[in-house]
């Protein structure tokens, strides 16, 4: 699970309540991060591999422009996927070799390397879903500027000096701060561990406070868009508005169900920290949430992985595709360009084919459909919508064509 009470234990003169969490019943709290990240390291791998009958994994093709939304799902994920790595290591390192656990504990101890594994998992960690977090966040403003007409897939270069410079900078930043002078004597007190847990929450609250209404903004802007096209708003249209409504949804309650006990932690360990015996009788239920919603973190922030591409792209199914051939990358782009030629925007061609935001079959509509500055309206369409009907739709075109002679 990603925490900055991760840092904080590499630290020999640890704080009462970091110590409290952490040692308790560790190795059942390292198996339980096992499981969940294994689940959610295998079950991601598996939903982004390429699957047979029409599915079609985020990024295994090139993208149209300005597809720059389909590479920051699948570099989410991936992120998600790094993170999850990191947990399993750390876990793994915490269940079969105690001895080098313990040597954290040592102040002063000569050995080296128990706290240059505990600072570099702990940093791996932070830093990919911290990374996970920031992408997240630009995936809000890259919906939000495609259907506003200010994005493209430049844009993406910007985002990544974005996510990954911020994301070094403040894991470096934070760690830096929370170990002076040295690792094996940090400071004590609140005072210096408050920047480093500042850096790692607040790519999370940003997430959490700006996203919903970058969201709410675009799909009333889609809603604006797709009136205006014909100047009516029949059921075709309003049934892809609610698609796309759903699809942020699922991306906010993932996020909130995963990280908000995050939240929740830190405020009950923090509360702890500030007095005098957290061991006081009085204490006893907020010693018991500390410890509940510490598990649940074990649980639920590596399970994000999965929970991610399940909202991002719904079930994948399980028919890996691990053919060389190119033979039906080549009719699906071919089916889907010349479904885009037909005169006119159809709302259930585009939801049919668009599946996982990859092909704006707006591009080579005709000048009728064109936006002021000339790029064509539905690219905001296609960049949004997912269909629920897409893997059967896709899979009955992809045999006709393979059936074709």
């Amino acid at each position: 699970m990603a925490s900055p009470r991760l840092e904080t234990f590499c630290c020999p003169n640890r704080d009462a309540s970091t110590e409290f969490v952490i040692t308790f019943q560790p190795l059942f709290f390292s198996a339980i991060c096992i499981g969940s990240a294994g689940l959610s390291l295998v079950f991601s791998i598996l939903q982004l591999l390429p699957k047979r009958r029409g599915y079609r994994r985020l990024g295994q093709y090139p993208l149209p422009k300005p597809a720059s939304s389909s590479r920051i799902l699948f570099i989410i994920s991936i992120c998600d996927i790094l993170g999850c790595t990191g947990i399993i290591v750390r876990s793994s390192i915490w269940l079969g070799l105690p001895n080098l656990v313990r040597g954290i504990n040592v102040a002063n101890n000569s050995d080296v390397w128990p706290e240059v594994f505990c600072v570099g998992s702990a940093m791996w960690i932070q830093l990919f879903f911290s990374a996970s977090f920031w992408w997240t966040f630009c995936y809000a403003v890259d919906v939000f500027l495609v259907v506003k007409r200010s994005a493209g897939i430049s844009t993406i270069i910007l985002y990544h000096m974005i996510t990954w410079g911020l994301a070094v900078l403040l894991c470096v930043e934070g760690v830096a701060m929370l170990y002076y002078p040295s690792i094996s004597s940090c400071e004590n007190g609140l005072q210096h561990a408050i920047p480093h847990y500042i850096t790692t929450y607040a790519p999370l609250l940003l997430v959490l406070i700006v996203n919903p209404t970058l969201f709410a903004r675009t799909v009333s802007a889609v809603t604006s868009l797709l009136k205006g096209r014909q100047g009516i708003y029949t059921e075709n249209e309003r049934r892809l508005g609610t698609e796309i409504k759903i699809r942020f949804f699922k991306i906010m309650l993932v996020f909130f169900i995963c990280w908000l006990p995050n939240i929740i932690n830190e405020s009950l360990l923090f509360y702890l920290e500030m007095q005098t015996d957290i061991k006081a009788g009085d204490l006893k239920n907020i010693r018991n949430a500390a410890l509940i919603t510490w598990f649940i973190m074990g649980i639920l922030n590596p399970m994000s992985g999965f929970l991610n591409t399940l909202a991002f792209h719904g079930w994948t199914g399980f028919k890996v595709d691990c053919s060389l051939q190119r033979r039906r990358e080549l009719a699906w782009d071919s089916a889907s360009t010349s479904a885009a030629n037909v005169g006119g925007y159809n709302p259930i061609v585009g939801s049919t084919l668009l599946y996982q935001s990859h092909v704006q079959e707006a591009k080579n509509m005709t000048g009728k459909n064109m936006t002021g500055n000339g790029q064509p309206a539905s690219d905001a369409i296609s960049v949004l919508s997912e269909a629920k009907t897409t893997a059967v739709r896709v899979s009955a075109s992809s045999d006709q064509i393979e059936s074709s002679p």
